[in-house]
């Protein structure tokens, strides 16, 4: 039973090492190739139709309408998929609605004896629509709505959650945009293992950080872009605190108290872009910079391809990420269609 109760602090990110453990951290990766080669340094992105996923206030600036959908190839069993439908609401308003799922298979069970009780495996989704427009021709702003959803195990109710994303663009010249965009809000799962555990389980809530993001975009004529944003994480943790000692019977006895403790995380991320030619072009990017763990930043680098077939407009994005702590390279793989 201890391995399984490890099994649920390792899958909603309890061991408290790094941010990256806390709750949805599948949903942090960013979202498509693009963005992963990228660093995910998106949220200014106004003029590489970067996904409202990253901004709702990026809606607006959606070229065409599209369909986007990603794989991954990744250590440990892990699997992590994106699917995206957007479109510009002319002339002043855009909406894109898309699905990310992220899955751990063939995780070894044990029992407290060590021996083998079955092959397990966890599934996560994470739902959502953003609505962006434009107050005026230089600044949009935006909102997003996520549903995530955890399956864990069998005899846990699959918690579920509703996040709100909030976001703002600004044009400071033809060719330079900032934005702020704050994410996760009022997101958090509530699971329950009695029913599996017994009095060695219990009900338990995990809140997603709070992300809050300000970046900047720069555009490089018809060529590319470069891109650079500051992210700060707000995680809320529950725990018990020895406040003083009383007596029980007799027998000096600890009076705990339950805290709500505030921990912040920054951290820097910036990318590139630039087209060689009309068919190519090449990515670069790095990704949690100075992050407060030793080995959490990840570098990356891509590459895309786009051809015309008759009224599609098609791209193939290709991204290869070191991941943090020698976990290993990451490969994703976009197909891009603009209808």
């Amino acid at each position: 039973m201890n391995r399984l109760v490890l099994l649920f602090a390792l899958t909603l990110g309890l061991v408290p090492a790094t941010h990256a453990q806390y709750a949805g951290a599948f949903a942090r990766f960013g979202f498509g190739a693009r963005a992963i080669s990228m660093g995910g340094a998106l949220t200014a992105d106004v003029f590489g139709g970067a996904s409202p996923y990253h901004n709702p206030a990026l809606a607006p600036a959606l070229p065409a309408q599209s369909l986007e959908m990603s794989a991954a190839l990744m250590t440990f069993d892990r699997e992590l998929q994106h699917l995206q439908i957007a479109a510009p609401l002319r002339p002043h308003a855009g909406l894109a609605a898309g699905l990310v799922h992220a899955g751990v298979s063939d995780i070894d069970g044990r029992d407290g004896s060590g021996y083998h009780t079955g092959d397990y495996a966890t599934s996560e989704f994470g739902f959502f629509v953003a609505f962006g427009t434009r107050f005026s021709e230089r600044i949009a702003g935006g909102i997003g709505l996520r549903l995530y959803r955890a399956d864990l195990f069998e005899g846990v109710d699959a918690p579920t959650s509703l996040g709100l994303s909030l976001g703002v663009t600004g044009m400071i010249t033809e060719n330079l945009a900032v934005a702020f965009a704050a994410d996760d809000l009022l997101a958090k799962y509530d699971w329950d293992t009695s029913g599996l555990l017994g009095s060695a389980g219990g009900a338990n809530t995990d809140r997603f950080p709070v992300r809050l993001r300000a970046g900047a975009a720069y555009r490089l004529g018809e060529k590319g872009v470069v891109s650079a944003e500051v992210e700060t994480q707000v995680q809320s943790v529950e725990t018990d605190v020895v406040t003083g000692v009383g007596t029980v019977a007799g027998v000096p006895t600890p009076t705990v108290t339950r805290e709500d403790l505030r921990f912040a995380d920054v951290m820097l991320r910036v990318g590139a872009e630039y087209w060689l030619a009309e068919p190519l072009g090449v990515r670069v990017g790095y990704d949690r910079l100075g992050a407060d763990a030793f080995g959490a930043a990840t570098p990356s680098a891509g590459f895309a391809l786009r051809q015309r077939f008759g009224d599609l407009d098609a791209r193939l994005d290709y991204a290869a990420v070191l991941e943090p702590f020698a976990t290993g390279t990451m490969h994703v793989l976009t197909l891009h269609v603009e209808l």
